[in-house]
């Protein structure tokens, strides 16, 4: 028997047929993946606007949020004309295409293949290996929470001013906090991950019982980690807009500086609220990217604690060794003396 299918109707003209409408994606509060669909067209334009015209990989549920999950990277076969691809470099050298999104068909596409989770690249495709974000992962550990997090991120805010970067916020979807500087795309990416090292550390230094960058969890205590890591090239964290794989079908979104300041809920914003608060505040990030600043003063912290003895931290295990990286291992396995 076929399955169910039924047609939308989309904003730039297109039809789009969608199958298994009434499929349900999150179980907890029942949202089905027209539902979904749906979403993702109400916020289209603000989800364009931050992940559009860039590298994006595609987390994949072909059942629920609570079964198994894949990443896809490039277009696959049969893939409309409306959803664009951009050959990339990665780490290991290996070169192959990745899904671009630039128009709301293209969105619902990837909802109709199964997606849930949208990873965008920091550089866009039309220059894939120098970003245009530098972007700082606020990671709560064990016995932290986003509380923790909001209470180190105006201090890191104040770290990046001096730097001359201004900052924008984004809730994970789930425990953490997302800040985004809006930079010329004139550095590679192993120049930003300095850069993010470099803010990290100086956070370190003036909370230093608050903040780690230490690539052992064992080492890291009930701090809010800094997590370098995730400023590496195809190292992408769940996008703007995009919703996260968690029961309570939450969204990644851009908040407000105020609205941090007041206590802010991140599991207060979902698929199902989200729509409602864009419509009645707008996008916080509308001007994100008006005035990109400069990653050149953090590049000076960098080579300052280089020479004061500082190397480089340790790459995830799957990376290419650096030049005076650290004895790498899972961030999980114990030293031993």
């Amino acid at each position: 028997m076929a399955s169910e299918r039924i047609t939308l109707q989309l904003p730039e003209g297109r039809e789009l047929s969608l199958s298994s409408p009434n499929r349900i994606v999150f179980p907890e509060p029942g949202i089905t993946k027209h539902e979904l669909a749906e979403y993702v067209i109400s916020v289209a334009d603000p989800f364009l606007r931050a992940n559009g015209h860039r590298p994006v990989s595609l987390e994949r549920f072909p059942a629920t949020v609570d079964g198994e999950s894949f990443f896809s990277k490039n277009p696959p076969k049969g893939a409309p004309e409306y959803v664009d691809q951009v050959m990339c470099t990665y780490n290991s050298g290996r070169r192959h295409p990745q899904v671009v999104l630039n128009e709301t068909a293209a969105v619902v596409w990837a909802v109709q293949m199964n997606t849930v989770v949208f990873h965008p690249w920091a550089s866009l495709a039309a220059d894939t290996d120098n970003p245009v974000e530098l972007r700082i992962d606020l990671d709560p550990q064990p016995g932290t929470d986003f509380a923790d997090a909001a209470a180190v991120a105006p201090v890191l805010r104040e770290v990046l001013r001096e730097a001359g970067l201004e900052s924008w916020l984004k809730t994970s979807g789930n425990r953490g906090i997302h800040l985004f500087c809006p930079i010329e795309p004139t550095h590679e990416f192993l120049d930003v991950r300095h850069a993010v090292i470099a803010a990290g550390r100086e956070l370190e230094r003036r909370m230093p019982e608050k903040v780690t960058t230490n690539w052992w969890k064992e080492e890291r205590g009930e701090r809010i980690f800094i997590d370098f890591n995730q400023a590496n090239r195809d190292r992408t964290m769940a996008g703007a807009y995009s919703p996260r794989a968690l029961p309570g079908a939450t969204v990644a979104t851009p908040i407000t500086w105020d609205e941090l300041a007041d206590g802010v809920d991140p599991a207060a914003f979902t698929v199902r609220t989200v729509p409602d608060r864009l419509a009645a505040i707008g996008d916080p990030w509308q001007d994100l990217q008006a005035s990109p600043g400069r990653i050149d003063t953090l590049l000076e912290w960098w080579q300052r604690d280089l020479e004061a003895g500082l190397g480089e931290l340790p790459f995830p295990p799957e990376f290419p060794k650096m030049p005076g990286e650290p004895p790498r291992v899972q961030p999980s396995r114990a030293k031993k003396d």
